[in-house]
């Protein structure tokens, strides 16, 4: 028999179907499986493991196969992910990077506990440490030659829009400069080695220089990388006045597009190929002889496709393949580049990837970064 309050207590399946209960609350990836009892949002397998981990805040149970008491249905009913992110989420400034469900774990797990476990972004005046006008601090850092990681002070200043590091504690001179708005951040564990490893890119001398860094305390590396973010959208503003914030945010620092092994033969195209390892920075495609190279040994730039780019499968007609078989032909208005993948699965995520760059409508910026590469 059906009793009253059957009928009232609403279902997990229908809790779904709530406007925003269809991804994950944190990461926003979909078909969420799990549930907090305690938050009353929704989350993605990933997601809930790292609720786990605070689990004096977030009670979690699976959707499915677990039994939910009713107090616990209709909490989750009555909140859900809207709810909960006008609750947590209310203050979180416009440069703080929200991960998706491919960014980095440690980005993941810093956001949650800043979320729920630190209650960062409920209060808009409240100060965080990534928002202060000075930073400095130690990380380790990969030596350019030997490959050894070192600790080096590392100082960021808003005033002046650099980032610098120093080799030794009484140095007066840093050893590098980098203005903020040349740097490119992206957290990359596996090619690191350590879970909170991050590569810093940057400009210098119209070459692209790559610095490797890490620091045991993920929330000490997150706050560094949305610090660098701080910076870099305050000088956007003034260098944009009239611009929108949301369209500068398009201009700050960004995940790279792709990055893998591909060979590669020279100019002439009668070279050995060659193994490569390449990286698609926006419209830059750079390439180098290990992944932890800090300067790249060449790049190119990929225009639009009514400028003369084009990117197809294949090789040049009477062009052997090296090793790998799967080629790929990029045309500039210059030259025709030529590679070749191990798989024809690599070769068609290049491809794609290439040609969504290709196809899409270049920016003012894009053209200024154009002329650099070309007249460097």
């Amino acid at each position: 028999m059906t009793t009253e309050n059957d009928t009232e207590r609403p279902s997990l399946k229908s809790i779904l179907k709530q406007p925003g209960n269809d991804i994950c609350a944190d990461c926003g990836a979909p078909d969420p499986q799990w549930g907090s009892c305690t938050l009353g949002v929704l989350l993605c397998h990933g997601c809930s493991g790292i609720h786990m981990t605070i689990m004096e805040i977030s009670k979690i149970k699976p959707l499915v196969d677990s039994k939910w008491a009713d107090s616990e249905v209709q909490f989750l009913a009555a909140h859900g992910n809207k709810v909960a992110k006008l609750k947590y989420e209310t203050a979180v400034p416009i440069y703080y990077h929200r991960p998706k469900y491919l960014d980095a774990q440690i980005l993941k797990e810093q956001w949650i506990k800043a979320k729920y476990e630190r209650q960062e972004f409920m209060d808009p005046m409240k100060r965080q440490t990534y928002q202060e006008e000075l930073r400095e601090g130690y990380l380790m850092k990969r030596g350019r030659d030997n490959g050894q990681y070192l600790s080096r002070r590392f100082v960021l200043t808003e005033k002046e829009g650099t980032l610098k590091y120093y080799t030794k504690e009484d140095n007066k001179v840093p050893k590098v400069a980098i203005k903020v708005d040349v740097i490119n951040a992206t957290f990359q564990p596996e090619k690191i080695g350590h879970s909170n490893g991050l590569q810093i890119s940057f400009l210098k001398d119209n070459r692209t220089r790559n610095l490797f860094l890490f620091h045991e305390d993920g929330r000490v590396m997150v706050d560094w990388f949305n610090a660098i973010r701080a910076v870099q959208f305050r000088w956007l503003k003034l260098a944009f006045p009239a611009a929108p914030d949301q369209e500068l945010t398009t201009r700050m620092m960004r995940m790279y597009v792709k990055e893998g092994f591909m060979e590669k033969t020279g100019p002439r195209q009668t070279e050995v190929f060659k193994k490569r390892w390449f990286t698609l920075d926006n419209r830059r495609l750079m390439y180098f002889k290990d992944p932890l190279d800090a300067f790249a040994k060449g790049e190119l730039f990929l225009g639009q496709k009514d400028l003369g780019y084009s990117a197809s499968p294949g090789l040049p007609e009477g062009r052997e393949c090296g090793e790998w078989s799967h080629g790929i032909t990029v045309t500039t208005p210059e030259r025709s580049y030529v590679f070749t993948c191990e798989s024809e699965g690599d070769q068609q995520d290049w491809l794609r990837h290439f040609n969504k760059v290709i196809n899409s409508v270049m920016s003012p910026q894009d053209f200024a970064m154009e002329s650099l590469l070309k007249h460097r």
